[in-house]
């Protein structure tokens, strides 16, 4: 099983999913971390709008294909924000997706073993 979380520096969970710097793939084996890789991010619109001042306009034609065939191997996704679409997306590709008020990436991943990590859809954003 892997766990994708959403991370700036590997350490610290993301406060948005899509403009994060890249996201910490954690393979879990019998309840413990087997390997753990850093994937950045140069697969979400987001993050290449932020770089060049775009913004978030109109009926949010844009895809999230590009992130989700990036995490397809995730079986879990993990952040402490993101958008209610893509948060729905990624449940509908069979990704399970959680908003966690947990900041550490190693607290995350021990509440996920533990089966102990709150899901806080309600603290995604609409935008």
């Amino acid at each position: 099983m892997k766990i994708g979380i959403a991370s700036d520096n590997q350490a610290s969970i993301a406060q948005h999913f899509g403009r994060t710097k890249g996201f910490v793939i954690a393979e879990l084996v019998e309840g413990t971390i087997k390997s753990k890789e850093y994937r950045e991010n140069n697969f979400s619109h987001h993050i290449q709008q932020s770089e060049h001042k775009h913004e978030h306009q109109g009926a949010h034609g844009h895809s999230h294909d590009g992130i989700l065939a990036a995490l397809k191997d995730c079986d879990v996704v993990i952040a402490r924000g993101m958008g209610r679409r893509i948060y729905d997306d990624l449940r509908g590709v069979n990704i399970e997706a959680v908003i966690t008020d947990i900041a550490d990436v190693d607290e995350a991943i021990k509440a996920y073993i533990s089966d102990t990590l709150v899901d806080n859809p309600e603290k995604g954003c609409v935008h």
